[in-house]
């Protein structure tokens, strides 16, 4: 039985340790210390500032692996934390407070917590199930020297993953109302609109590009470029940024700079997309320079046994039956999914992530630490 107390008590270790990203700040040390007496095998898979590691339990044919991350973002205005430290988890009523608690060192705890009592009733049978944790520090931040590196080492040794369950906060509401069954694709671009410098007193004698990039602008923004479909949302297009002027009433501006996200889904394509933009700056006649970005491509995996486990472990625990869906920023599933049949991202509740005091509850953190268990216990009956 999974108790309160030594999901609490485990969380708050991993919220001590001041894992802003790369750095891990000894928590995945303390994870392999902590498995290693019930058989986990650990593989460092290490680079530059970043810390990875593959923990291994089982030596069965069906492998399914946990994945998550133990880096946070940083903390910001300390003195806007709850008693002032955001690495000293804080439990009041029934809210735990400290940075990482939801997102996603909560969604850690449970697992380690929920595998440690499946070890219990599973340890003489180690050739029935192959559980993997597979954590790194690099979620938060360039995502280049984590899970892609855990992903390559997986594919030189020829590992396949049946399941993949990703930890990251995924619920709304109330815990258990959602499972992630994919990502949107996240595409970039960098604009410059060129004009002609100039006094504003003599605009014939200049070229405006915030006058120019106006109607492109409008025409832009008004754009419907899908509909969405069963899965997934309609394709976003915002603008972050968007800069003009040298900062004197009296100058018309040479150059106008912005910068626009597309968060789409598998409806398009970046080929696709990149043309439908230039196509609008062309028909506008305007000078400009544009560069891309591709930080993430969509994904989707088979709603298959993992997802039909998952819902109805959701479904006992909680007694309510998630909803499928794919929004919110990309994830590391988009590396994940290259080696793995399933793959899906089930987890607490995200309306605190990255925020100052982002916290979860008790009741969360124990629901999911049962929900991960019933899940392992049903994957591998």
């Amino acid at each position: 039985m999974i108790e309160s107390g030594n999901l609490i008590y485990l969380l708050s270790k991993l919220v001590a340790f001041p894992s802003v990203t790369p750095d891990d700040a000894g928590s995945l040390d303390y994870i392999c210390n902590r498995l290693t007496p019930i058989g986990a095998k650990c593989q460092w898979v290490n680079h530059r500032d970043t810390k990875n590691v593959i923990i291994t339990l089982g030596q069965g044919v069906t492998t399914l692996a946990f994945a998550g991350h133990v880096d946070v973002v940083p903390s910001g205005d300390l003195a806007r934390w709850y008693n002032g430290n955001p690495f000293e988890l804080q439990l009041i009523d029934d809210k735990l407070i400290g940075r990482g608690t939801a997102d996603m060192k909560g969604g850690i705890a449970a697992f380690i917590i929920a595998l440690e009592q499946f070890m219990v009733n599973h340890s003489h049978d180690l050739n029935s199930f192959k559980i993997m944790l597979l954590l790194t520090s690099d979620e938060e931040g360039s995502a280049i020297d984590g899970t892609p590196l855990i992903v390559k080492y997986l594919q030189e040794q020829g590992q396949v993953l049946d399941f993949c369950l990703i930890g990251e906060p995924s619920c709304v509401d109330v815990i258990g109302d959602t499972i992630k069954v994919g990502r949107r694709g996240s595409l970039t671009g960098e604009l410059k609109i060129f004009g002609k410098q100039g006094h504003i007193a003599y605009p014939h004698l200049c070229q405006n590009p915030i006058h120019a990039f106006a109607p492109a602008l409008a025409e832009l923004t008004a754009l419907v470029w899908d509909n969405g479909n069963q899965y997934f949302p309609p394709t976003s297009f915002q603008f972050a940024n968007i800069k003009s002027g040298v900062g004197a009433t009296n100058v018309i501006p040479g150059e106008l700079s912005a910068n626009f996200n597309l968060r789409y889904n598998n409806l398009q394509t970046v080929a696709s997309m990149q043309k439908q933009v230039a196509d609008i700056l062309d028909n506008h006649q305007l000078h400009y320079q544009l560069e891309w970005n591709h930080s993430a491509a969509p994904f989707m995996t088979e709603v298959g046994e993992l997802v039909k486990v998952a819902s109805e472990s959701i479904n006992r625990v909680c007694g309510i039956t998630p909803q499928l869906k794919t929004d919110g920023g990309p994830s590391d599933g988009r590396f994940l999914v290259a080696v793995s049949k399933e793959i899906i991202e089930c987890g607490l509740r995200n309306d605190s992530i990255h925020q100052v005091n982002e916290c979860t509850t008790s009741h969360d953190l124990l629901q999911l630490g049962k929900i991960y268990l019933d899940i392992l216990d049903n994957i591998f009956k």
